[in-house]
């Protein structure tokens, strides 16, 4: 089996389509096919199903791309390790993030990094904790900054502390919770209407948690994926959003409203990192930036 045979598999995996894999990899479509049809001959098993609109994997064919994924991260990982012997750090660095987390500015790390490391590429990927948490245990990310939800460390993934704040309430100028003034419990906030994230970012999987602990129901009939919507929304008075603290200063027309009983730390971000031994110099270069937060990685 050829490390060119599975990054072949994997772009089109990830392409789901032949012709656009063959661009990306600069390649011919023939010599792709060709590549493709050898690992199949080797596995003895279809890898993907074709039809004439799309490609898709077969149940082997997702069994192998977990596999090819973190042999290829590992590959990159000895390449950029013996440079970095040589006193040059190159390469690439693909780090995942969530949207506006609490204590990470995520522009300034990677421009300082930058500075320091002009010959590595670098590669950002906004999604979920969830989503990020399966890249870096997959090798398909080098770390992320994400929400701690529901996870805990495993052979593949270490879930590092970094900070931490309460929820608080935004609101309209004009809303009620405005006009009182004090601290509300999750029980006062059960028939409002609320603007929330996907159920797969870090925000909303920790709102749903403290509503949960509360033993109140609530229903999000306005649900967005980037923060300038959820503001915006709230902004005309459509709806409340339950939040991480720091988002208060994001939209200062609106109204912030501390929560009661999320006084400690209810919203946590994390660093999301593999193994000790599975990670690339890039990615403890980059945390090497975030001393003091971060003591041992």
């Amino acid at each position: 089996m050829e490390l060119r045979h599975l990054q072949h598999f994997v772009a089109v995996a990830e392409e789901e389509h032949f012709t656009r894999a063959a661009e990306r990899l600069l390649v011919s479509q023939s010599g792709l096919s060709a590549s493709i049809r050898s690992l199949e001959r080797e596995l003895q098993t279809p890898l993907f199903v074709r039809t004439t609109r799309r490609v898709t994997l077969t149940p082997a064919g997702r069994a192998l791309l977990t596999e090819a994924e973190r042999i290829l991260a590992q590959v990159r990982s000895a390449h950029e390790a013996v440079a970095a012997v040589q006193g040059v750090l190159r390469g690439m660095l693909a780090l995942g993030s969530e949207q506006c987390i609490a204590g990470v500015h995520v522009a300034g790390l990677l421009a300082a990094f930058r500075r320091r490391h002009p010959d590595v590429e670098i590669c950002l990927r906004q999604a979920g904790s969830g989503a990020l948490a399966d890249e870096v245990a997959s090798g398909r990310l080098d770390l992320a900054f994400a929400v701690r939800t529901a996870q805990e460390d495993t052979d593949q993934l270490r879930v590092v502390p970094l900070t931490g704040e309460p929820m608080t309430v935004l609101c309209h100028p004009s809303h009620r919770l405005a006009a009182a003034g004090a601290a509300v419990t999750p029980e006062d906030l059960g028939g409002e209407v609320f603007v929330d994230f996907h159920p797969d970012w870090g925000p909303r999987r920790t709102t749903d948690a403290v509503f949960a602990a509360a033993g109140v129901r609530r229903t999000v009939p306005l649900e967005v994926n980037d923060v300038h919507s959820l503001l915006d929304l709230v902004d005309e008075n459509l709806g409340i959003a339950v939040v991480p603290r720091h988002f208060r200063h994001k939209r200062a027309s609106l109204t912030a409203v501390p929560v009661k009983g999320t006084d400690d730390t209810v919203y946590e971000t994390v660093a999301l990192l593999p193994p000790p031994q599975a990670m690339s110099p890039a990615a403890r270069a980059l945390l090497g930036l975030l001393e003091p937060q971060i003591d041992s990685f």
